[in-house]
């Protein structure tokens, strides 16, 4: 992925790695097979979209970047949002991580 993209960061901030966050990608592609690490959120939550719009967390690109690369999003001047995903979709996601890391028979056990 070279193109600027949403992301959700799912990691939280860790003492001596403050400049270091996990992040999944949002893409408004569905994927080609449903697989349990895609997972489709339950709105938009670009500001500049309308919220039918469907998208989808692709959580086997987990990846762990420097926060430098982050930027949010601008919707005026001088103002920025932050969204923030539902308990439910935040768990969506999360169950989706582990099942890109082969990690679902835990996930099962827990769930």
């Amino acid at each position: 992925m070279v193109k600027s993209r949403p992301v959700i960061v799912v990691s939280p901030r860790l003492s001596h790695r403050q400049d270091i966050v996990a992040i999944v990608p949002i893409s408004p592609t569905p994927p080609r097979h449903l697989l349990p690490f895609c997972f489709k959120l339950s709105k938009n939550y670009h500001p500049g979209e309308p919220d039918d719009v469907p998208t989808w967390a692709k959580a086997d690109m987990l990846l762990n970047l420097g926060t430098y690369r982050l930027s949010v999003f601008k919707i005026g001047r001088r103002k920025y949002a932050y969204p923030t995903l539902t308990p439910e979709d935040l768990a969506g996601v999360r169950h989706a991580i582990l099942c890109g890391l082969g990690l679902d028979p835990i996930a099962k056990r827990e769930g």
